[in-house]
């Protein structure tokens, strides 16, 4: 009988082993795949920072342009009334 009982006991202590080692292969497998899915992810992100930061310095580009411009028809402008001011006065 306690020969019985010993490998009982080791059977189930090997089982028990096995199904541990199972849930932590389990575990090794789905923490790779999170890791993988989190790089993808990353790669996405960076991809989309680029597109945003070359949205960014065009819409940049374009506010310069508008500001020159608005500075260049205001100039225009004060040169236009001036000479309004100056043809009235005569």
């Amino acid at each position: 009988m306690p020969a019985e009982i010993t490998v009982k006991a080791a059977l189930e202590a090997l089982n028990k082993a096995l199904n541990q080692l199972d849930n932590e292969v389990d575990r090794q497998v789905e923490a790779g795949r999170s890791a993988t899915e989190a790089e993808a992810e990353l790669s996405r992100m960076i991809e989309d920072r680029g597109r945003i930061a070359q949205e960014l310095d065009a819409a940049q580009d374009r506010s310069n342009r508008l500001e020159e411009a608005n500075r260049e028809v205001s100039r225009r402008l004060v040169t236009a009334m001036e000479t309004i001011r100056a043809v009235l006065d005569r």
